[in-house]
C-alpha cells in the first residue's frame, strides 16, 4: 500500500506539477492507497486537501491517524463538501473511491459524488484533471462493458499491471491514459497470478523465422487458401495477399468462382489461383501426397464450409479456420495445429451465447473456446486475444483504421504464412496478431484514419523489420 501511494503521488507530482491536489478517499484498500498518496504529495510540499469516507478497514484508519499527525487531517466526505472542493479549482483530484474488490452497483451515495466529480470536469472552463487509482471508479476490474454510472477520467494509474477494464473498449475508454506501476511483486508471483499475458515486441520478434541466404520459395512454406463464394471472391484474395506478404513461398487459392482467379491476377499475380467445382477435390490432392504446408480455410466460403473444414481437419495439418467455417458442429474437432479466429459475432455462434457477453468478458470468452475447439484460438477485436492451451495471451498494437473489412482475411493469410514457415499455432498466432496491428500502425501513420486491408498488406513487410529493430535495439513499448 505504501509503494502503491508513492507512485500515485510521482504519477500526479509529475504529471501536474503545480497546484492543489484533492484527494477523494473511499472506504476500502484504494481509499488507503490514496491516503498514502496524500501524505507523500504533503511531504514534497504539495498543497493537498483530504476528502475521505469514514472507514472500519485497519489500514484505512491507520493511514487516517498518519495524515492528522503530519499535520494534515481528512474531512469527511460528503456531497456538499466535494461541490465546495470542486469550485476552489484544484489542479487535479485523484479517485480513491473504489477499486479491484468493487461489484456492481454503485451505492446511491457513492453515485451522487461520482456524478458531481464528472459534471465539474466536463464544466466549460473546467483545467483540472481526474487521476484514478487502479481502475476508474464504477468500472469492474473483469469486464470490458461500461456501466451507468463511472468516473470518467484522464488517467489511470494501474498498480501493478493493467486489469482487463483497461484494455478492452468500451471500458476502457473511462481510463484515459494508462500508466502501469510496478509494485514490487515479485515476477513469478505475477506469473501465477495474471489472467492473460501481455508479450514485448522483443519477445514476438525472438519467435519469427529467420531464413538462411540460399532459401528458396519451396523452403519459405506452401500455403493453400480455400474460400470464395458469390459476393465474397475477395476474401480469399486478401488471405493471398496477406500469406505473401508474410513470407510464404508459394500461395494457391482454391474456390469455386472464376471471380477469385481473374481478381487475384488483376492484385497480385504472383497468387495461384485453382477453381474447382467440388472443393471435395482436394481431399484427393491431399491423398495423393500433395499436401500444403499450411490450410487456410472459410474466407466467403459459403453453407459449405462447415463440411469442408470438417474433412480438412482430419488432415491434421496446420490449419487456418476462419469465417463461414466457424460453426458449432465442429466443437472438439480441433488438433495442436488448428488456429481458429472467430470475431466476437462468431465466437457467439460457436458458444451458444449473445454476442454482448463474448464483448463483455473477452478473456473468457476465448478461454472456453479454447476448451471446447482444441488447438488455439484468436478471439479478434481491439485488442485480439489469443487462448491456447497453456494460457491467454493478448498481444500489443493496432489502430482504430482497421475497422474495416477484410483485415480478418488478411490475418488469417498471416498466420497461415507462418505455419507454414513452421511455426507453432500458438507462436503463428501471437506473431500474425502483432505483426498484422503493426502492419495496421504504420498504414494509419501513412493513409490516416480510413484504412484497407489491402492498405495493411503492404506494410506487412515494414511491419516484419519494424518488430525485428526494435529486438535489436531492445526497445519496449509502453505497457
Amino acid at each position: 500500500m505504501e509503494e502503491a501511494g508513492r507512485a500515485v503521488a510521482a504519477a500526479v507530482h509529475e504529471g501536474i506539477p503545480q497546484g492543489t491536489v484533492l484527494i477523494l478517499a473511499g472506504s476500502g484498500a484504494n481509499g488507503a492507497d490514496a491516503l498514502v498518496a496524500a501524505r507523500r504529495l504533503h511531504a514534497w510540499g504539495r498543497a493537498v486537501r483530504v476528502l475521505a469516507q469514514p472507514s472500519r478497514h485497519p489500514l484505512h484508519r491507520a493511514n487516517w491517524a498518519r495524515l492528522e499527525a503530519v499535520g494534515l487531517p481528512a474531512e469527511v466526505l460528503s456531497p456538499s463538501r466535494l461541490e465546495e472542493a470542486l469550485r476552489s479549482s484544484p489542479a487535479a483530484a485523484v479517485d480513491g473511491l473504489l477499486g479491484t474488490g468493487f461489484r456492481p452497483p454503485v451505492r446511491p451515495e457513492l453515485g451522487e459524488l461520482i456524478d458531481l466529480l464528472n459534471a465539474a470536469r466536463s464544466r466549460p472552463g473546467a483545467n483540472f484533471r481526474v487521476i484514478s487509482i487502479d481502475l476508474p471508479s464504477g468500472i469492474e476490474a473483469a469486464r470490458a462493458t461500461l456501466p451507468e454510472t463511472y468516473v470518467q477520467a484522464d488517467l489511470t494509474v494501474a498498480l501493478g499491471g493493467p486489469k482487463p477494464a483497461l484494455i478492452y473498449g468500451p471500458a476502457a475508454h473511462a481510463a484515459g491514459r494508462v500508466q502501469v506501476v510496478g509494485l514490487g511483486i515479485p515476477e513469478s508471483w505475477t506469473e501465477v497470478h495474471a489472467l492473460a499475458v501481455r508479450p514485448g515486441d522483443r519477445e514476438v520478434a525472438g519467435l519469427l523465422p529467420v531464413r538462411f541466404p540460399d532459401a528458396h520459395k519451396g523452403d519459405a512454406g506452401r500455403v493453400w487458401i480455400v474460400g470464395g463464394h458469390p459476393g465474397t471472391v475477395g476474401a480469399p484474395v486478401l488471405a493471398g495477399l496477406g500469406a505473401l506478404r508474410a513470407g510464404a513461398g508459394l500461395v494457391t487459392l482454391y474456390s469455386r468462382e472464376q471471380g477469385v482467379a481473374a481478381l487475384a491476377v488483376n492484385q497480385a499475380p504472383e497468387l495461384m489461383a485453382r477453381i474447382l467445382p467440388d472443393l471435395g477435390e482436394l481431399a484427393v490432392d491431399v491423398a495423393a501426397g500433395k499436401r500444403p504446408d499450411a490450410l487456410a480455410l472459410g474466407m466467403g466460403l459459403g453453407p459449405d464450409a462447415a463440411r469442408l473444414a470438417q474433412a480438412a481437419l482430419a488432415w491434421k495439418l496446420p490449419t487456418v479456420i476462419d469465417a463461414d467455417a466457424l460453426q458449432p458442429e465442429l466443437r472438439g474437432a480441433g488438433h495442436e495445429q488448428v488456429v481458429w479466429t472467430p470475431h466476437p459475432g462468431e465466437a457467439a455462434r460457436m458458444l451458444g451465447v449473445k454476442t454482448g457477453e463474448i464483448v463483455a468478458d473477452p478473456l473468457s470468452a476465448a478461454r472456453e473456446l479454447q476448451r471446447q475447439y482444441g488447438g488455439v484460438v484468436v478471439l479478434k477485436g481491439g485488442p485480439s486475444t489469443v487462448a491456447t492451451p497453456a494460457g491467454l495471451l493478448v498481444p500489443r498494437g493496432g489502430h482504430p483504421g482497421m475497422a474495416s473489412a477484410g483485415m480478418g482475411d488478411t490475418l488469417c493469410g498471416v498466420i497461415a504464412a507462418l505455419l507454414a514457415q513452421g511455426l507453432s499455432a500458438p507462436h503463428a498466432a501471437l506473431c500474425g496478431v502483432r505483426l498484422h496491428s503493426r502492419a495496421g500502425e504504420l498504414a494509419g501513420a501513412k493513409h490516416g484514419y480510413g484504412l484497407s486491408a489491402s492498405d495493411l498488406s503492404a506494410e506487412l513487410g515494414a511491419a516484419w523489420q519494424a518488430l525485428v529493430n526494435s529486438a535489436a535495439q531492445n526497445c519496449y513499448p509502453e505497457p
